[in-house]
């Protein structure tokens, strides 16, 4: 490595646009990127960047290319799923490793998340927060949007947030519907998307009083925010809008917004409010 220069990036990549996101800032910065895909997970790579391909199996395998590479700092970023592991495919020294992640799998994400946040520190290196890399990806306490939440909004927005502090607290999902003080939906393993198309083909009559209600998304209390912090992106907002619902609610300066102007202008032209609020408020 050239003297000077920064170390490469490495990310460990999934589905979605976060990791290009991230890549085309490091590169902007003239540090190399190098992308890790899990096997079974591929990510979007327009770019051709350099991949290491690895599998849970053989993590160590992946540690030792990353060092050769000369990487030191790693950031998460993507949607991934839980791998199903082959016992037959473990190296020696993964087996061993396998004593600290194979018991959490069945576990929520967070404590898996640490887990797996823990091996790679060990190995040194340092694990950094998508948002650390670009702060501009989480949104200070505002209202981003022309639209701005009515006092319903307000009271359904404290409720649905106090509701993702007793599901973060138990390690569950992180986002809620909630419509005139009642919860119309929760998020579980299938994802965001499911739960908004759920609410989307609710009947007329399960709407208390016919209220729009609100989206809500936040980090769990405690959460590791260097790892899967909540994102929303063009995609959310979309379902939102065809689920009939007043807004989106997140926590500020703790859920990443993917092309935050695209994103604030989608909610204009449907009509939603984007508010950021504070933790606690």
């Amino acid at each position: 490595m050239a003297a000077g220069r920064a170390s490469p990036l490495g990310i460990i990549a999934g589905r979605g646009a976060l990791p290009g996101v991230l890549a085309d800032a490091a590169r902007a910065q003239d540090r190399p990127v190098i992308l890790a895909e899990m096997a079974g997970f591929p990510c979007e790579n327009p770019q051709g960047l350099p991949v290491i391909g690895f599998r849970v199996e053989k993590l160590s395998a992946l540690f030792t290319a990353l060092h050769k590479a000369g990487v030191r700092d790693v950031v998460f970023a993507g949607g991934v799923g839980r791998p199903s592991l082959d016992p037959r495919q473990f190296d020696l020294k993964t087996l061993w490793l396998s004593r600290r992640f194979v018991p959490v799998l069945s576990q929520g994400d967070d404590a898996l998340l640490r887990v797996v946040i823990g091996l790679f520190k060990a190995e040194g290196f340092e694990v950094i927060g998508a948002h650390e890399l670009v702060p501009g990806l989480v949104a200070s306490p505002q209202v981003l949007t022309r639209v701005e939440p009515g006092q319903r909004d307000l009271a359904d927005a404290a409720r649905a947030m106090d509701l993702l502090g007793v599901m973060g607290e138990a390690d569950l999902g992180q986002s809620a519907v909630v419509a005139h003080g009642q919860v119309l939906a929760v998020e579980a393993s299938p994802g965001t998307d499911i739960m908004l198309a759920q609410v989307a083909n609710l009947p007329a009559e399960r709407r208390p009083d016919g209220a729009k209600g609100v989206f809500a998304k936040a980090p769990k209390p405690g959460q590791d925010r260097r790892i899967d912090l909540p994102t929303i992106g063009l995609q959310t907002v979309q379902a939102v809008a065809e689920a009939g619902l007043a807004g989106l609610v997140i926590e500020a300066g703790g859920v990443i917004i993917l092309d935050r102007e695209a994103v604030i202008a989608a909610c204009d032209a449907a009509g939603l409010f984007l508010w950021a609020r504070e933790a606690g408020a």
